[in-house]
């Protein structure tokens, strides 16, 4: 997929695993992996079917927002970057054709 950032601190905290490492610390290789994953990854279908990653669409005020799984509870938040939102019949976002997401923060939101 095409990954864009929210800010320029986040793109060059995600620039190199040396500005991950120096950014997350204990989580770089997590990071690191996470993001490998989201760039390899055609869409968002197929970053969905990645066990460890856990890609699934967040709730309530956070609607509309995705998340992959850093830690127990630190995720790396994202949305689509497509507009207009591909669109199955129902309403529901037809996930195997977004390519493009921006990576919005990394957070713990539990």
């Amino acid at each position: 997929m095409k990954v864009s950032f929210g800010s320029n601190k986040l793109k060059k905290q995600m620039s190199s695993a040396s500005e991950i490492k120096r950014a997350f610390g204990v989580f770089a290789k997590k990071i690191q992996q996470r993001l490998d994953e989201m760039l390899t990854s055609p869409n968002l279908a197929v970053l969905r079917k990645i066990p460890a990653a856990n890609c699934h669409p967040l709730k309530g005020n956070l609607q509309g927002e995705w998340a992959v799984d850093i830690s127990g509870n630190y995720r790396i938040i994202f949305e689509p970057d497509q507009d207009p939102l591909p669109r199955m019949e129902n309403g529901e976002i037809e996930i195997i054709k977004i390519t493009d997401i921006k990576i919005l923060r990394t957070t713990d939101y539990h």
